[in-house]
């Protein structure tokens, strides 16, 4: 975003560090962290049920968006499925014109990079964009060495809490703190495709629940400790919950996948699960959405297009 003189920028970064902090102090809040799974307020114009059939649609993100392993896939190199969720949505809204740019792996930075033969994604976004959706920022704050590092500290205390041990150990949660890091680069995201399609209908898709919602476990189907599973599971409802913030910020609207795919997580049985655990019964990738996760994530986004706020 370019700004118009010195004291415009001033304000800029003043609105941004006002921003990181409210997004801190919410993650420290309990009952906030609870919020995350709350119905979102009414932000900014949007339109009313119907409004997106029969008009452009672009989807950007990540493998969670993409739907790698998912057949049939369409993108060998962004391990794209035609059954992600952007597909579903695209065919039952019979929009005019899609463009899903997601692609596995990416984070906020592969906006406005290439990645491999995919070129950056916000290229995807122009002035008659109508409807935009949003899933990122799980690779920012490092998704998959997360569930790495989880997995390989749980057998030294397979009753405890390694795992968050380990990222606590300078005495503030490393977790807490990636995400607070986090939520500048998905607000600029936003920012942009805003200026690049001023009247799209912008949405915020959040991440579906990967754990026990409880906070029980299930080793050695998802190899992590006892106490780290409601640790793990808080902090993605904390990283969820800054994307909400972030939505709100930028009169986008947040799409809850968490709350419909509870009882849907990595330890059910194969036949209830909609994410698939570290070693996949379905066509999936590893601690990724399944095509039922994909197509439940689909109707959460359809049923908040209906909604008028």
């Amino acid at each position: 975003m370019s700004y118009g003189g010195p004291s415009q920028g001033a304000q800029g970064s003043a609105r941004r560090h006002r921003r990181k902090a409210a997004v801190a102090a919410a993650l420290g809040g309990c009952a906030l962290v609870a919020a995350s799974t709350a119905p979102a307020a009414a932000h900014g114009g949007g339109h009313g049920p119907g409004h997106d059939r029969g008009t452009s649609y672009v989807a950007l993100g990540d493998s969670y968006t993409s739907g790698p392993a998912i057949p049939t896939q369409v993108d060998a190199d962004c391990a794209r499925s035609d059954h992600n969720y952007p597909s579903l949505v695209a065919a039952d809204r019979e929009v005019t014109a899609f463009r899903d740019v997601s692609c596995s792996g990416a984070t906020t930075a592969q906006m406005w990079q290439a990645q491999g033969t995919n070129g950056p994604q916000l290229d995807a976004v122009r002035g008659d964009t109508d409807l935009v959706t949003v899933q990122i920022g799980g690779n920012d704050m490092g998704f998959g060495s997360i569930i790495a590092t989880c997995a390989a500290l749980s057998s030294k205390d397979l009753t405890g809490d390694p795992c968050r041990q380990y990222y606590g150990a300078s005495g503030t949660d490393q977790l807490v703190l990636n995400i607070v890091e986090t939520a500048p680069k998905v607000d600029k995201v936003l920012r942009a495709v805003r200026a690049r399609a001023p009247h799209a209908r912008i949405l915020v898709v959040g991440y579906p629940d990967l754990l026990p919602d409880d906070g029980s476990g299930c080793y050695p189907t998802v190899p992590f400790a006892a106490k780290d599973f409601p640790y793990l599971r808080d902090t993605e409802k904390r990283l969820n919950l800054m994307l909400r913030l972030v939505a709100a910020w930028n009169g986008a609207r947040y799409v809850d996948t968490y709350g419909p795919t509870v009882g849907h997580d990595m330890c059910k049985a194969p036949a209830d699960r909609w994410i698939e655990p570290l070693r996949p019964t379905s066509p999936a990738a590893p601690a990724h959405p399944n095509a039922k996760g994909e197509a439940v994530m689909a109707q959460a986004v359809l049923d908040r297009l209906e909604r008028r706020s």
